[in-house]
């Protein structure tokens, strides 16, 4: 049995469906992202598969337990890390970690090589005494994910943990997320960010609370298998992006950078070509064939499964 096994999950709010017919597993120490936008439902399933909020309907597996009918047994076999970090702000760092120990049960021989091994991992060695409401963003992230994982959980839940973190504090993050992966941790992550995605090895895309995709980022850029994308950098890329917009050959534009990017509505499209029309059309312009980004799987994902 995988970690998380979970099979057409729903969750209603009344007339509203938050959460609709999702299924998906997670493996044994894989790095599983969930990815979409504000409101997509990512937090509400993970809250689901937390044991904090009762399916409408489905069924979810984590960890062994089943989420509906033993809630409380999931929660001793995971760790969680909410948006704001989970921390007590008026509690110091040792006060939080001594705080988490005793919710999590750790036996009093294991207190002191759990508290260090977390402060060590948060680099607050020295700040113990801290005020946890005086710490950056950066270091109640770690401190957060420290108290999250001092009982040495086999499966973690972060929800979107990196918000509002500033860029190097995200990166320093994710390799503590890629150690504890390799140590065989189960994590599931949700995030909006397309760059913290990247580091996952799977990731399933929601969107309006269904799961519209799902596989590693080289799986779900195969959606332009057939439809390439090309790269026009011109000094009027407004006018270029609608002069593109109007080209049969073309089915759709987005201004990306600098640049913008076509995907094309069929292999076989000459760049040359599209320079060349540009070019009579007073719009001189380079032109090649890109790779698509897992941001423009992610839009062209996200704009099929609301049409």
């Amino acid at each position: 049995m995988n970690p998380i096994e979970v099979r057409h999950l729903t969750r209603r709010f009344g007339e509203f469906v938050a959460v609709n017919d999702v299924s998906f597993e997670v493996h044994p120490g894989e790095i599983f992202g969930f990815l979409g936008s504000n409101g997509a439902g990512k937090s509400t399933t993970i809250r689901m598969l937390c044991g904090l909020l009762r399916p409408s309907s489905g069924s979810a597996s984590v960890g062994g337990v089943d989420v509906s009918r033993d809630p409380e047994a999931v929660k001793q076999r995971i760790g969680y890390m909410s948006q704001r970090f989970s921390l007590y702000e008026k509690l110091t760092v040792d006060q939080n970690i001594a705080f988490f120990a005793g919710i999590y049960g750790i036996p009093r021989e294991r207190f002191a090589a759990r508290r260090a091994a977390v402060l060590e991992m948060a680099g607050l060695k020295g700040r113990e005494k801290t005020l946890t409401s005086s710490l950056s963003g950066g270091w109640k992230q770690r401190l957060g994910l420290g108290c999250a994982i001092l009982h040495e959980p086999p499966i973690v839940f972060l929800d979107e943990p990196t918000g509002g973190v500033d860029p190097v504090s995200r990166r320093s993050f994710w390799r503590l997320i890629d150690d504890l992966a390799k140590s065989g941790t189960t994590v599931l992550v949700t995030t909006h960010y397309l760059d913290e995605a990247e580091h996952c090895h799977r990731i399933a895309i929601i969107h309006a609370g269904r799961l519209a995709a799902l596989g590693t980022v080289a799986e779900l850029k195969q959606v332009f298998r057939e439809r390439p994308i090309l790269e026009v950098r011109a000094p009027r890329p407004v006018e270029t992006m609608k002069r593109l917009d109007a080209m049969p050959e073309v089915e759709k534009t987005s201004i990306f950078g600098t640049a913008v990017h076509a995907v094309m509505r069929s292999a076989g499209v000459s760049p040359d070509a599209i320079v060349a029309r540009l070019t009579e059309a007073g719009l001189p312009s380079t032109c090649r064939v890109v790779e698509p980004s897992l941001e423009d799987a992610f839009l062209d994902i996200a704009e099929r499964s609301a049409s």
